[in-house]
């Protein structure tokens, strides 16, 4: 209860509450999120479930237009699916893939940057090194280089069902540069503190120093980098997805759904494309929106 009393009578909140566009940007996410999440529970219908797809029903416009059914509120693809339910359960994956990805890069990166910015020398040169060269390609080409030779070296039988783990290890590897640079920057002005060499003279070890002492110091940046590389995950498989080298259709993501619908937008079903690029534009937008007031939050020169 106080650490709550504190945080609701602290600047963060303060801050939260002076920013109307931040606060319509969270409930959007908010939305998108438990959506995607609660899929299962909250779908009109289950678009995996064979028992209630009907090729009946496929290709129905949304239930304002002629033709359409009130059940399906903005429509069917060519399978007959209800396109809400695919978005919400599409948006579960893209969510489960960026996060998955982020935290993956978080590891990584803290990790080679803490060792990087303390221990210094050759290790410091040789991973800043490794991290100028992959930074000298576009993150998008590194991702997508890396989905098509991993799917290649899995079987032919097995491609569709290891595709979300391959995607993970995809843009996560090409995520970790940024939070490498940032907490080696961050460690190498906190080594040279007092409380950092006072641990040092009464003979506490190298790594105690930098998991206890040094980390939770460097965390701060951190978590304004992963908000926002969320969002920019999100847009990395939905690219990957729409390119045909990320998610597979018995697992679609929103990018898949995107790829599927724009092959027909020239015989005028243009809600098969138009209402998942929607749901992606608002998921991307609204999390880096509150990515951008949190990165404004936490910086003590703009308070």
């Amino acid at each position: 209860m106080d650490t709550l009393k504190r945080f609701f009578d602290g600047d963060i909140w303060w801050s939260f509450k002076q920013s109307p566009l931040t606060i319509g940007a969270s409930i959007v996410a908010l939305i998108c999120i438990l959506g995607a999440v609660l899929s299962p529970l909250l779908a009109p219908h289950n678009p995996y479930d064979l028992a209630q797809i009907s090729l009946l029903n496929s290709n129905l416009p949304p239930s304002w237009m002629k033709e359409g059914v009130a059940s399906f509120p903005i429509g069917t693809d060519q399978q007959g699916r209800d396109i809400l339910s695919t978005i919400m359960y599409g948006s579960r994956v893209s969510l489960l893939v960026a996060v998955s990805a982020v935290l993956m890069s978080i590891v990584m990166g803290v990790s080679l940057g803490l060792l990087s910015g303390y221990v210094g020398g050759r290790l410091d040169s040789f991973i800043m090194r490794i991290a100028d060269i992959q930074l000298s390609f576009p993150a998008i080409l590194v991702a997508l280089l890396l989905a098509g030779v991993g799917r290649q070296f899995l079987p032919r039988d097995q491609q569709d069902s290891l595709a979300i783990y391959v995607i993970v290890f995809s843009i996560g590897l090409t995520g970790w540069v940024q939070y490498a640079r940032t907490v080696r920057g961050s460690a190498l002005v906190e080594k040279s503190k007092e409380y950092v060499q006072a641990a040092r003279v009464i003979g506490v070890s190298k790594w105690r120093i930098m998991v206890k002492h040094v980390l939770p110091n460097v965390l701060g940046p951190v978590l304004v980098i992963a908000t926002l590389n969320v969002a920019t995950a999100i847009l990395t498989e939905a690219t990957l997805s729409f390119l045909g080298v990320g998610m597979p259709p018995t697992q679609p993501s929103l990018g898949t759904l995107i790829n599927e619908g724009q092959n027909f937008l020239l015989s005028g079903e243009w809600w098969l494309t138009f209402f998942p690029g929607l749901a992606l534009v608002a998921m991307v937008m609204s999390v880096n929106l509150v990515g951008d007031w949190l990165r404004d939050a936490l910086n003590p020169k703009l308070r």
